[in-house]
């Protein structure tokens, strides 16, 4: 984004610096990353990251201030996943946007569900080594360092408790590409990873499979995951359960693609349920078709046919939306790219910290890792803020 610093980078580029990078990923995150990472990080004007920050913080504002529309979200969560106690506001949320032609952002959805915080620091400290990239420039808001935002994660992470009886929660993890991020959550937080499948419950307490008490819980398990594969689980998310979250799980269905039709701002695209919609487009190639609760673009028609929609099973579980027109801005040697910027934040007491940026760079219609793969200068990336 920042031209000069664009043109240093691609002239000073060469394939071996690339290979160095991902040795240096490789050594950080204990084995090779299971998705593409691109051959660059990202130079942003901090004013234009700022844009997003506060975009990112009104809708939020918007949402959790809402008391009709949590009601709405609140009916809309899957009778078996309905967790009780749901703390007042949920602790992450990630806010996906892209750029237009006037480099405004633009929303792409809105979660409320953690994302890889320990990992993306790192994918940044690993381009910083291999580029050589200057000390001022720095991948963390509001002038953190690594050392702050450690510091403040791990007492997101934690909330006090001993980390050893803090877990990450997920489904499978050896088999999740986003295992790095388990293994750096462990390195740096001490936070372990357990399969949710190898909880054990006694009365109202939930333990490790080595006997340890589980006193709080980073929830990363996907309940759409849980429901397309069919996985039994050991203890039932709506029993009342002496354990903590850090993350409540019901956060996942009230912070999601569910809320963008309730979402009033000039960075919102139009979008409605599939059910609401009551004539349809004729330009549809500018619009997209999602399930609400899928995760990882899963399910996600872009310009998506007449008789595709009208095939839908369940309307009210899919929204269609305008498609945002991402602007390629990302000048590379295989020509302009498209990235999407996801702004990670956390909540800190009352308000909502911008941590640091997950970016995904690529040239097709959909810009998550799984849709590229097949190329050269796409995929998982960092950005580094350059200040005025």
């Amino acid at each position: 984004m920042i031209e000069s610093y664009r043109a240093a980078y691609n002239a000073a580029f060469t394939p071996s610096r690339y290979e160095a990078f991902l040795r240096r990923l490789t050594e950080l995150c204990g084995e090779p990353v299971p998705f593409r990472c691109a051959e660059t990080p990202c130079f942003f004007a901090a004013e234009t990251l700022a844009s997003m920050v506060d975009v990112g913080q009104a809708l939020i504002g918007q949402l959790i201030a809402n008391e009709s529309y949590l009601a709405r979200a609140a009916a809309a969560i899957p009778e078996a996943f309905r967790v009780p106690n749901t703390d007042s506001a949920p602790l992450f949320v990630q806010a996906d946007f892209g750029l237009d032609q006037n480099l405004a952002p633009k929303l792409v959805e809105i979660q409320g569900f953690p994302s890889l915080y320990a990992f993306q620091p790192t994918l940044a400290e690993a381009y910083r080594d291999a580029f050589e990239i200057a000390p001022r420039l720095s991948p963390f808001f509001d002038s953190g360092t690594r050392e702050s935002y450690d510091a403040a994660l791990s007492q997101v992470l934690c909330n006090g408790h001993d980390p050893r009886e803090v877990f990450l929660l997920e489904l499978a993890p050896h088999a999740q590409k986003t295992r790095p991020d388990f293994f750096l959550t462990e390195k740096r937080y001490g936070v372990r990873t357990l399969d949710v499948q190898s909880v054990v419950k006694r009365g109202k307490q939930l333990f490790a499979p080595d006997g340890t008490p589980i006193k709080r819980l980073y929830n990363r398990v996907i309940v759409d995951e849980v429901v397309r594969k069919s996985v039994p689980l050991p203890f039932d998310f709506r029993d009342e359960l002496e354990v903590e979250w850090a993350g409540h799980p019901n956060w996942y269905f009230l912070v999601s693609k569910f809320s963008l039709p309730f979402l009033n701002h000039p960075s919102v695209p139009k979008t409605q349920f599939l059910s609401d919609v009551t004539a349809l487009p004729e330009d549809l190639e500018n619009y997209v078709l999602k399930p609400l609760f899928s995760f990882a673009g899963l399910g996600v028609s872009v310009g998506p046919t007449k008789e595709e929609l009208a095939a839908v099973a369940d309307p009210p579980q899919w929204i269609l939306q305008e498609r945002v027109n991402f602007i390629p801005t990302i000048e590379t040697p295989e020509g302009p790219t498209k990235v999407e910027v996801r702004i990670m934040f956390v909540r800190v007491g009352g308000t909502y910290q911008a941590m640091t940026s997950l970016l995904r760079l690529g040239r097709g219609k959909m810009l998550g890792v799984d849709h590229n793969r097949d190329s050269t200068w796409i995929g998982a990336s960092a950005a580094f803020i350059v200040e005025n």
